[in-house]
């Protein structure tokens, strides 16, 4: 692999001009250049982009944190981020925290001494302070840490609203709800949702709600406990996709039928649902917009493009109608 210094005898230059052609910055005259650029082609020369981030303060890098790659819905969203950086001209490192703490601000640390130009993160953890300590721009995406750092949302409530009360008009007489984790925003806001629509219906009550944690065990389970104890529940909305396929493999477990026994309303709108059996109605949130938007935020961020009007965004959701219901 040929060297800077294998550059410059090629060209009969100095090693310091053919770095001002690489950066360009600096005098070198068309003539140099040329010669400059004729050598890097002869010898294939690649930059190191290491040593280059090191010097210029700059890696033309974006962080991407994500709590779990096993929920569907951060793949995607990370494929939207990929899209639009890489035509950017940015390159994405992408860190699985596993919702923990102590990874979080372990990736952060890690970042940073890779001079990555901004970072996008979807955290349950951190806090805005760590944000507001960093040299470089953050976007939050899918949750929100602060309304004073640049976030793109959806309307998780509204969302939640509109799947218990289609539940309803489907004649669902006792609707059950399989609740995130407490600990994150978007799950507490699903379940306000819920509560808004169920909250004043005379056959409400605390354990028409069972736990879950985002991913498909949870579901199982604590579908099977719903049934259980409420047997008269026909109609379930789950907080997000990965639960309400849980769901459905519940109510199959225990002899029932979706949707003819229970009808099954999930959250998020990922791929995968239109692959169970039934397929997945669900409160779709535009996943690649989402990655999208802030993806093209950061770039403007780090560019300093000030032309943002807005720095919190909130999508809307949408009613995709399937076979579960």
């Amino acid at each position: 692999m040929s060297s800077i210094k294998d550059v410059s005898k090629h060209a009969g230059v100095s090693v310091a001009t053919v770095s001002r052609v690489l950066n360009n910055k600096g005098y070198v005259s068309v003539e140099t250049r040329k010669k400059v650029e004729q050598a890097i082609k002869t010898l294939d020369y690649k930059p190191n982009e290491v040593a280059r981030s090191l010097f210029k303060k700059q890696s033309k890098a974006i962080g991407l944190m994500v709590p779990t790659i096993m929920n569907p819905f951060f793949p995607e969203l990370a494929r939207a981020v990929e899209d639009v950086a890489s035509t950017l001209g940015y390159n994405i490192i992408l860190c699985n925290t596993d919702d923990n703490q102590v990874k979080e601000q372990h990736y952060l640390d890690v970042l940073l001494q890779k001079y990555v130009d901004g970072i996008i993160v979807s955290s349950n953890n951190l806090k805005a302070e760590q944000i507001e300590k960093l040299s470089i721009p953050v976007v939050c995406v899918d949750r929100e840490i602060s309304k004073e750092i640049p976030t793109v949302i959806v309307d998780n409530s509204k969302g939640a609203q509109i799947a218990t009360q289609f539940l309803l008009d489907q004649s669902r007489k006792r609707i059950g709800h399989i609740k995130g984790p407490s600990h994150i925003l978007n799950a507490t806001e699903r379940y306000k949702g819920y509560l808004n629509v169920v909250g004043a219906v005379d056959w409400f009550e605390s354990s028409y709600v069972v736990e879950g944690h985002y991913n498909m065990e949870s579901a199982i389970e604590g579908t099977k406990k719903l049934l259980h104890f409420h047997p008269e529940v026909d109609g379930i909305f789950a907080a997000n996709d990965t639960m309400a396929i849980g769901a459905i493999k519940a109510i199959n477990q225990l002899g029932y039928h979706t949707p003819r026994d229970i009808a099954v309303i999930g959250f998020d709108g990922i791929s995968l649902g239109k692959a169970t059996i039934p397929e997945l109605t669900t409160i779709a949130q535009p996943i690649y917009q989402l990655g999208e938007r802030a993806a093209t935020m950061l770039v403007e961020l780090i560019e300093g493009q000030s032309a943002i009007d807005r720095v919190y965004h909130v999508l809307g959701v949408q009613l995709v109608e399937r076979q579960s219901t």
